[in-house]
């Protein structure tokens, strides 16, 4: 079995890792800036005034989460834009792209306990059933959850008894993408530019906002890994057979395959950053100065704490990176 169909199988089969609902945070198999604070979906709320503020994008745009899990980071958008600039919620509409049936009841059942009849929230199965004027589109995290394949010396993984072998030579795409980029160990990340083609096509005007774990370039060594109840196993010393869709699969991003694949479609690529850098640009000690002024203060302390995960370069501060898109954005 080739390498990209086993990690497709791993995560997103009818049986896989991502088929059902997984706890994130503590009671999951590991933790997102989504739970660590629900000031990472503040900030991202108060970038999206600034940005209908500056006419960038429209009052009547659809914000669109894809990868939203449980529905939570979302639900903290819309309660920040409800805190901040209540009356955008009559003009501005919400929506989640998410392929599973028994996630989208997940969050529908979620999202209508937090805002019951005030907020609708509309359902996509796939970008590719948008249509629209107008979007600002959020993604944390899933393109480290992009199936991929391993090179390593002008070879290709295939998986054979969850055993690793390597082919001779590689595949064509992955032959340019290793060359292009000059892996010669490591993983190639597909579907970036599919994804981006689809995504162009969805809205007449568009802002895409997304944070994931890696750089601008690539390692040049292996970095996929498995995280199972907070514990990380490094992939050639995995039990593989007994990880096998009940753990998290994942790898870094290579930023700058990214950021290519979106330019070369169409896309301008607005701002490469940190996390550290995006969310302070984002205004996020603005919000915890207006929650200072509306809280008691050891409520404040603890959201400071959860803050500074977010931002320490120790965690996900440095660790994670934000890149934004644009098209026909001026």
């Amino acid at each position: 079995m080739k390498f990209a169909d086993y990690f497709n199988e791993w995560l997103y089969a009818d049986d896989g890792y991502y088929a059902n609902y997984k706890a994130i945070g503590k009671e999951g198999d590991f933790y997102t800036s989504v739970s660590a604070s629900k000031f990472f979906g503040g900030s991202i709320a108060n970038y999206i005034i600034k940005r209908i503020d500056a006419n960038k994008i429209d009052k009547d745009s659809y914000i669109v989460e894809i990868g939203a899990h449980k529905g939570y980071l979302l639900a903290d958008i819309i309660q920040f834009i409800y805190t901040l600039r209540p009356e955008l919620l009559k003009t501005l509409k919400f929506a989640i792209v998410e392929r599973y049936d028994s996630l989208k009841k997940i969050q529908k059942e979620y999202l209508k306990n937090c805002f019951q009849d005030a907020v609708n929230i509309e359902h996509f199965s796939d970008l590719s059933e948008i249509s629209k004027k107008c979007g600002f589109i959020v993604a944390n995290e899933i393109f480290d959850a992009f199936p991929c394949t391993l090179v390593y010396k002008g070879k290709e993984a295939i998986i054979k008894n969850h055993t690793v072998l390597w082919e001779d030579e590689l595949s064509l795409y992955a032959k340019n993408i290793s060359d292009r980029y000059s892996i010669e160990k490591g993983e190639v990340s597909l579907g970036f530019e599919i994804f981006a083609k689809t995504m162009y096509n969805s809205f007449e005007k568009i802002e895409f906002l997304t944070f994931d774990y890696g750089d601008i370039y690539p390692r040049n060594d292996f970095s996929i890994r498995v995280y199972k109840n907070h514990q990380v196993f490094p992939f050639f010393e995995a039990d593989l057979g007994e990880l096998f869709k009940k753990s998290d699969i994942t790898y870094d991003v290579n930023f700058r395959h990214l950021i290519d694949a979106f330019e070369e479609t169409g896309f301008k690529n607005e701002k490469y950053s940190t996390q550290l850098v995006a969310l302070s640009e984002f205004g996020i000690a603005d919000l915890l100065e207006i929650l200072a002024k509306n809280t008691e203060y050891n409520q404040y302390l603890k959201e400071v704490g959860k803050v500074k995960t977010l931002l320490n370069p120790a965690f996900f501060g440095e660790r994670f990176k934000m890149a934004t898109f644009t098209k026909n954005i001026s």
